[in-house]
């Protein structure tokens, strides 16, 4: 995908979420990956703490980058938390090409998404 397609696609994606959840602004890659670490944890909560949006900034990266061959699903702790196996380091050098994957990643988590709840764009 070219740079320009990727920031399409972006934006769209942006412009999509920010309308679902009724937000003010368009969420940034934080607040993507927020959202993501809550869908894959499975528990909505009224709050978070600030160690807890950490740690689900963290299981989005992992879920996001196991396909791509990073890291593998270990399973859930006691408390309902999943936890994955390093299996190559995540080792990207420059912020623009960590981005790039990050982006990516997230842009196909979505399609995969939509395509799992047979729901149209």
């Amino acid at each position: 995908m070219e740079e320009w397609e990727l920031d399409f696609e972006w934006i769209q994606l942006r412009h999509r979420l920010q309308k679902l959840t009724n937000a003010p602004t368009l969420p940034d890659m934080k607040g993507i990956l927020f959202l993501i670490g809550v869908q894959e944890f499975g528990r909505v909560q009224e709050e978070f703490s600030k160690e807890e949006k950490r740690d689900l900034m963290h299981v989005a990266a992992c879920s996001l980058l196991e396909p791509k061959g990073y890291y593998t699903f270990a399973g859930r702790d006691e408390d309902g938390w999943p936890h994955w196996e390093v299996d190559k380091p995540f080792k990207v050098k420059g912020l623009k090409e960590q981005e790039t994957i990050l982006k990516t990643s997230i842009l196909d988590y979505f399609i995969k998404l939509n395509d799992e709840s047979g729901q149209e764009e």
